[in-house]
This record gives structure tokens, sequence and C-alpha cells, in this order.
């Protein structure tokens, strides 16, 4: 049986889903999800995040929170984390990064938090130099001093989509027609949490809503808060969510997110707003684009540089990946960088309060 057989056989008989629930189990299922079964990353996957288009991203990050620990007086021992590690490639460039920061690696532990077996493996591998450590969420991190990063983690997380209907809210659901499934909309109901998004929505407009999203950054921030750190949340969003931006990738292009799922990688844009609101007591930053952020921490140098060693085809590949974390046409203005720290720091360098 595949997924999509078990979700059509499961809505005939209990009815429909929302779309947080079908990417929760299009991704998750122990069985079929699409993150427990395989590696989506890379030129055999589905997508290609930026540590993997370059080293000069995961390098930049690691020095960004190198710094921020000098900063804040190089506390030890402290927790280094990522959220959604991928296969290890950001941190082993972090590590790789900060190793002649003075303290720096003595001090830190790292922690990962992974849902999948198969890509903890594939951690295991790059990160086989290192002492590493699992928890299964934020919630879970160590209460201490925390410098994490999170890189299109919190796009993966479900949503709930909400269509406005005069003053009240229809919520998208997914259904059964024709032995196929299809997106739908439920009766009309008054929806709180969206009390204040009548003021900028629309008839017709959706909006999405990520439950889990909040409890994941109030736990990070208490930590960052209560014991100092800081916290790098790198994705693609805006300030405030507006439409319908669920996409599904395979083999890197776009497909029907209802076609195959547990087949396809399932996104959404991050709402930033929402993400600094769930932040609070600890501080943020200005919701920053990805190529400012690097080129404020100096990746054009870094970037000449590595050049020098390089020439032909190698060169032409290092020019374009530059260019595809740094260009406002490619990676650079579609996604963001977030920092969480504490109200009395500063903001880890690249960004501003």
């Amino acid at each position: 049986m595949s997924l999509r057989d078990h979700l059509i056989a499961r809505i005939t008989s209990q009815g429909p889903i929302t779309v947080a629930d079908f990417m929760g189990l299009a991704l998750l299922h122990p069985s079929y999800g699409y993150y427990i079964t395989r590696d989506p990353l890379g030129a055999g996957g589905d997508f290609t995040t930026a540590p993997e288009v370059s080293q000069m991203f995961g390098e930049l990050v690691g020095l960004s929170l190198a710094q921020s620990w000098l900063d804040q007086g190089a506390p030890a021992p402290f927790t280094l984390a990522e959220l959604g590690p991928g296969r290890g490639t950001l941190m082993a460039d972090i590590l790789r990064a900060t190793a002649r920061v003075p303290g720096f690696h003595a001090a830190a532990r790292i922690t990962l938090v992974e849902a999948s077996a198969t890509l903890r493996d594939a951690q295991r591998k790059t990160l086989h130099a290192y002492d590493i450590t699992y928890v299964d969420g934020a919630d879970a991190l160590p209460e201490a001093p925390l410098w994490l990063v999170a890189n299109e983690f919190f796009d993966a997380l479900p949503v709930r989509q909400f269509q406005r209907d005069g003053t009240v809210w229809r919520e998208r659901s997914v259904g059964v027609q024709d032995g196929a499934l299809s997106f739908g909309l439920s009766p009309s109901a008054p929806q709180a949490l969206l009390d204040h998004r009548l003021d900028d929505t629309e008839d017709g407009q959706v909006v999405e809503h990520c439950a889990t999203a909040a409890p994941v950054v109030a736990a990070i921030a208490a930590r960052i808060q209560t014991h100092g750190g800081a916290a790098l949340i790198i994705d693609y969003g805006d300030w405030r969510s507006l439409g319908d931006t669920l996409q599904a990738l395979q083999n890197h292009a776009p497909v029907d997110p209802l076609a195959d799922p547990g087949q396809a990688d399932l996104t959404t844009h991050v709402d930033f707003e929402a993400l600094c609101t769930a932040a609070a007591p600890a501080a943020h930053s200005r919701v920053t684009p990805q190529g400012v952020f690097l080129e404020r921490l100096g990746i054009t140098a870094r970037a000449q540089a590595l050049a020098t060693k390089l020439d032909g085809a190698a060169l032409q590949a290092h020019i374009a990946a530059h260019r595809r974390l740094t260009h406002p046409e490619e990676m650079g203005n579609l996604f963001k960088v977030l920092g969480l720290f504490p109200d009395h720091a500063a903001p880890p360098p690249g960004l501003e309060r």
C-alpha cells in the first residue's frame, strides 16, 4: 500500500483532514513519510539547501555564531545546536570555520534535533570526528547557554490554511473526489486566532497558520533569554503570511502536492512575524534578506579568496554558487535571516536590531 492509498482509505472512512494533518503524514508517517524513507538532499534528491550550494554559507554562519559567543563572554560549556541538520553539511562547515576560535570547540556540546533515522545516519558519517547528542525536539535542549542554527527547518512544519469568507473563515482540507485526493473547504466559522488578519486580508484570500512553530521558538528563546546565547533562523518567507504557499518538489521540479504524497517534499513560506511574536521576552533582530546578511559577513571577500585556487569549470561553479546564495533574484531575497538573542545583548554579526 502507498501513502496515497492509505490516505484515501482513511478519508473515505473518517472524512476530510486538514492541510496540516496531510503535511504531517506526507512528511513523517512512520512507514511512508517522505523524511522517514529517504535522503532528500542534493543532486540525487529533490532539493538543494544553501549548505549544499557552497561551503561559504556554513563558514559565515559559524563565524557569526562564534563571534556572538565571544561577545557574550565565551560561556563554557554551551550547547551548539541545529534543528533539522540535513546531512550534517552545515554543522561540519560551522565546525571547520570555528576550529581556530580559542575555546569554542572545547566548550561546545554539539546537539542535533532530527526526526529522520536515515538523515541521522548521514549526519553521523559527516560528523564522525565529533561527539554528537541527539534530542527529539527543541523543548529537550539542555538548560544552558545556547547557540543554534535552523536552516530550512520551519518551512517543513505543517500549516493550517484558511480562506476568508466575509468576517469568518473556511478551512482548506484534503478530501477524496472521483477516487483521487482533492482540496476542499470546511463550512464557514469564526477563527479567533485570525481576528488580527481581518484588517489586512480580502474575501477569498488564504492565510496560513503554523501551530507548531511558536512552541519551538519559545523553547529556544527561553533558554537564550535565561542562560545566554543566540539563534539564527534562515528560511524562505516574509513578515506576514498571505496566500496559498504550499508547494511540492520532486527531482528538483514542482509537482502537484496531492499527486504522490510521501514521494515529494512539502513546504510552505515561513511567517516571520509569528516567529518574532513567539520569541518574547528574548529580543529579535530585523528580518534580513539572506544576501544582505552574507554580504555583511564578508562573503564576497571569502569568494574572491577561494577563487584564486580555482579555474575552468570549478571556478564557474564557484561564481554561480556565490550568485545563487546572494543575488536578489535567486536565494538572496527569497530567504530571510532572523536572529534571537538576550534582550540585554547585541544581535549576532550580520544582523541589526
